[in-house]
């Protein structure tokens, strides 16, 4: 069960760092202006990764807020997006 927990904190840590990295790509493709692409990366994050992070948290019963400030990160972004 050690193990377990381990590897889910890894994963933790590990989705927390993609999704930085999604954040770094969007606020690129805003200063290319490359909507396309911010898209893609925008429904990456909030399909994908804030999914697997929240079922991981949910997992260890931790409280963590980030999967809610990343979700309030993502919606300035998006808006940013469509303007």
């Amino acid at each position: 069960m050690v193990k377990r927990i381990k590897r889910i904190k890894k994963g933790i840590e590990s989705l927390k760092k993609e999704i930085d990295e999604h954040f770094n790509k969007i606020e690129e493709d805003l200063k290319e202006r490359n909507i396309s692409r911010g898209m893609y990366h925008i429904k990456e994050v909030d399909k994908g990764l804030l999914k697997a992070l929240e079922i991981k948290i949910d997992v260890l019963k931790i409280h963590d807020n980030s999967v809610q400030r990343y979700r309030e990160k993502l919606e300035k972004l998006r808006k940013k997006i469509n303007l």
